[in-house]
Formats: structure tokens, C-alpha cells, sequence
């Protein structure tokens, strides 16, 4: 027969565990309690077309990210017509195309040429680009018609929708956002996972073990916190060389800013560990024979999912941010990769900003991205707290 004192400590151990049938329960109770947010939903919902973006950025872009006309240098948001301007009556959406001539001083000039039009069309073919990453494909979901052939003058004719104005390149602005969003909008989930990994490890084992090993780690802890988080993140890009690829400055960014964000959710999960180390079922955890590693992972850990989830919608805009910065001063992702923090950089010049203001459109989408994430978190965060869900 087995041991009864031994069986009701088992059954007490696992009493603290988060079992599938309760986990199960967890995510619909989150999502009724989430859905009372409304501003939470308005964060989710940007999220969700920020994502739809960045997942089809090649699709819905009309032109690549390096597909430059040097003759259309800080060319302006193209008007979509809708109308014909005879008759007044509603028609398929067309732009006129640009005509680039010569004047008589000889001096190259660009104007519209409405005795043309170059109607817009969905599912178009383009360049050739990889769908999801996998498939070659040529199609886009919209561009339009190609302009007339160079006349007898010389006169060059050139059809581009420019939904958001070009770039100094001459490269489309809305289509450069589209694969930007690539990596700014991942920068925060791989590093806020890097850092959630770190931290709620070494929260989790300075909180259990304390002694020697909680004044080893919350030392490391209080060393990095010490350090100015950006000038930090400075200096250890300044570590790596200058020549590195795009990816490999990507993933430098990305480590650095992991290990800058850790140490402040590794002391608040050591907190929440050492108040729930001297719990009933944790002791009978113990009294089963159960090593510590498995406690802290099964029976611990589990109990601060609910701070874990609104940490991690807090911290990704510190990516995000961190990135752009890093990118505005040059430090970031190098040309001709776009990521919102670079194309940034020429809104640095007074006299660009004034004369082409379209070059903040990647700034507007920066703070969309960050008061999503936000907006998001302040409803998780209303949706896990047990006060609130009771009222």
C-alpha cells in the first residue's frame, strides 16, 4: 500500500501546478476579460494590420525597397484621380503620367502630362520577389499601367504611384515602410524573448536559492542596471566593426538591447518567486522528491505568466525605439535595407523637413507601433488583474 502521508503530498504539489485543463481555461478567461478594454482592442487591431504588413510586405508593395528613378527624386504623394475631369461623372482610379523634358535653357524638368492616363490595377505582375519567404512569384496587389514610349523629342515618360512621395533616391516611401516593418516590428518580439528568457531564469533561481547564489546574480544584476541603458548600447555597438551586413547588425542590435532589458524583469520575478517559495504546495513539491529545476519551471514560474504577458507588450516599444535611434544616428541598419529608424534620417535636415514633409511618414508608424503595444498592454494588464475581473 502506498504511503498515505506521501500521497497527500504529491496531491498538494500538485495542486500548485498549472495542469492543461486549467491552462485551457486560462486563455478564453483572458480574452473575455481583455475584450472590456476598448482601448486594448484598438492596440490589438493596429497590431494586426502592422503584422499583415510586415508578413506581406512583398506583396503589398508596388516597387522592391532598392527600385530607384533617379529622375523623380523627392517626388510628391501622387494624386489618385477618380473622376474625369470633362465630364465630371466617377471612373476607375488612374494618376497621370510624369513627363521629364528639357527646357529651353536646357535644364531637365518634370510635370504631369494629363493627356495620359495610367489606370490603377490590382494583382498586377512586378518585380520578382520571394512570397513568405519560400515562392517566387511576380505579383503585387496593385500598380499601375506603364506610361506612354518615349516620343520622337525625347520627352521621357514615367508611371509610379507613389502612395506616401519618394525619397531622396527616388525610391517609393510606402513601399521601403512596407519591408521596413520587417525589422522593426520584429526587433522587439526576438529580443523581448531573449530578455524574458534571461530574466525569468535568473529571477527564478535568485529567488529560490537565495544565499550565495541570489547575491552572485543580483550583484551581475545591479552592474548592468547601473550603466546608462543607451550610452551602454552605444559603446557595445562600437565594438563590433563597421562593415558588418545588414543581418549581422540586426542580430548585434537585437542581443544588445536583450542584454541592456533584462535585469529589471529579473528582479521583479525574484520577488514574486520569494513569495511564492514558502507556499504549501511548493514545500510538498519538496517532500515528494521533486529536484529544484522542476519546481521552479512547473510549479513557480507558471505563476507569473500573467505579469510575463503584460511585461512583454510593455517592452517590445523599448525595441522598437532602441533600434530606430541606433538606426537614425547611423548605427543601425545601413542603407539600402530600410527599417523605419533609418529612413528617418533624413528628417534630420531642417531643410528637407521644411521642403518634403512626407519624410516622417516611418515616424508616424513608429508611434503607431509603440501606443499599440501600449495600448494593448494597459488591457492585459486590467484583463490578469484579479481586483478588476471580481468588479
Amino acid at each position: 500500500m502506498s504511503d498515505p502521508q506521501a500521497a497527500f503530498a504529491e496531491t498538494s504539489a500538485d495542486a500548485g501546478a498549472i495542469d492543461p485543463q486549467r491552462a485551457a481555461a486560462f486563455w478564453p478567461g483572458l480574452w473575455r476579460a481583455f475584450r472590456k478594454s476598448r482601448m486594448g482592442l484598438f492596440g490589438l487591431g493596429l497590431l494586426i494590420v502592422l503584422y499583415f504588413i510586415t508578413i506581406f510586405a512583398d506583396c503589398l508593395a508596388p516597387y522592391g525597397y532598392d527600385d530607384e528613378t533617379r529622375d523623380l527624386q523627392w517626388a510628391p504623394p501622387s494624386p489618385l484621380h477618380c473622376s474625369d475631369p470633362q465630364s465630371g461623372r466617377w471612373c476607375r482610379p488612374f494618376v497621370y503620367p510624369t513627363r521629364s523634358y528639357i527646357d529651353e535653357n536646357f535644364n531637365v524638368k518634370q510635370g504631369q502630362d494629363t493627356t495620359h492616363r495610367c489606370y490603377l490595377r490590382f494583382f498586377v505582375q512586378g518585380d520578382e520577389h520571394l512570397f513568405l519567404g519560400f515562392f517566387k512569384t511576380r505579383l503585387h496587389l496593385f500598380g499601375v499601367d506603364p506610361p506612354p514610349a518615349t516620343v520622337p523629342g525625347g520627352d521621357t515618360y514615367f508611371a509610379r504611384l507613389y502612395l506616401m512621395g519618394s525619397d531622396i533616391s527616388g525610391r517609393d516611401v510606402f513601399s521601403r515602410i512596407c519591408y521596413g516593418s520587417r525589422i522593426s516590428m520584429s526587433i522587439g518580439i526576438v529580443g523581448e524573448t531573449i530578455s524574458l528568457i534571461i530574466g525569468a531564469l535568473i529571477g527564478g533561481l535568485s529567488g529560490y536559492y537565495l544565499g550565495t547564489v541570489d547575491n552572485i546574480l543580483q550583484r551581475i544584476c545591479e552592474i548592468i542596471m547601473l550603466l546608462p541603458g543607451f550610452y551602454l548600447l552605444l559603446m557595445l555597438r562600437f565594438l563590433f566593426p563597421a562593415d558588418l551586413s545588414s543581418v549581422y547588425v540586426y542580430f548585434c542590435i537585437t542581443i544588445i538591447l536583450a542584454f541592456i532589458g533584462w535585469p529589471g524583469l529579473a528582479r521583479i520575478i525574484r520577488g514574486m518567486v520569494l513569495s511564492i517559495r514558502g507556499l504549501d504546495y511548493i514545500q510538498a513539491a519538496r517532500a515528494v522528491g521533486q529536484n529544484n529545476f522542476r519546481i521552479i519551471v512547473r510549479h513557480i514560474l507558471p505563476n507569473t505568466y500573467g505579469f510575463l504577458i503584460v511585461s512583454v507588450t510593455m517592452g517590445i516599444p523599448g525595441y522598437i525605439l532602441g533600434e530606430s535611434a541606433l538606426s537614425i544616428l547611423g548605427l543601425g541598419i545601413a542603407e539600402p535595407i530600410p527599417s523605419w529608424g533609418n529612413m528617418l534620417q533624413q528628417a534630420m535636415d531642417i531643410t528637407e523637413l521644411d521642403q518634403h514633409p512626407w519624410v516622417l511618414w516611418p515616424g508616424l508608424f513608429i508611434f503607431l507601433a509603440v501606443i499599440s503595444f501600449n495600448l494593448m498592454g494597459d488591457g492585459l494588464r486590467d484583463a490578469l488583474d484579479p481586483k478588476r475581473t471580481k468588479t
